[in-house]
């Protein structure tokens, strides 16, 4: 990929990827909201466009296409990270075949929406209610793995639950407020 490029080539690369990586780093920050995803995207972006360099013809084209890589290598990481969830979360699904079958209604067609909107709840409500709701946990236990009051595990469920309520709709209005009972005493 550098190899390809002629010096002159590589030495405009490098003077663009010290001028502009700092305003690049900013846009994929606020594409991905963390810094080291940011430097991650950041990193990706710059090799890619190194990679087609040759083919930059001025600096207003220049920026344009950086930005464009920029996005392109910001989506395929969400494309990425959605398929490995989705893979990650089926396997969860099936070395627990007792809570897939658990609701008679909890199939695939219903399963991935529920994905969908736990992805969409901050991360400590989506711990609270795959600890609550799917290990069957107690509120005390679930405190307990959390480090948090018994009081917050609670107002943390209710939200938690009315928020996948709003994102389902009508299709899961039976969801319920209590976790299903546990074979294990939890």
């Amino acid at each position: 990929m550098i190899g390809r490029l002629t010096p002159e080539e590589l030495a405009d690369f490098t003077e663009f990827a010290r001028v502009r990586q700092r305003h690049l780093m900013r846009t994929a920050f606020l594409l991905c909201g963390e810094k080291q995803a940011a430097q991650d995207l950041t990193q990706t972006a710059l090799l890619n466009l190194c990679r087609a360099w040759h083919r930059v013809r001025n600096a207003d084209e220049v920026d344009s296409y950086a930005h464009r890589v920029l996005i392109n290598a910001y989506l395929a990481a969400r494309r990425k990270a959605a398929r490995e969830r989705k893979a990650l979360w089926s396997k969860a699904l099936e070395s627990r075949p007792d809570r897939a079958v658990a609701h008679p209604d909890f199939s695939s067609e219903l399963r991935l929406p529920l994905l969908a909107a736990l992805d969409r709840l901050p991360p400590k409500a989506r711990a609270v209610v795959v600890l609550r709701y799917w290990e069957d946990l107690s509120v005390e236990a679930t405190a307990a793995v959390l480090g948090c009051s018994t009081g917050n595990v609670k107002s943390q469920s209710s939200r938690a639950l009315a928020r996948l309520r709003a994102l389902l709709g009508d299709g899961f209005e039976t969801i319920e407020s209590e976790p299903m009972e546990s074979k294990n005493g939890h």
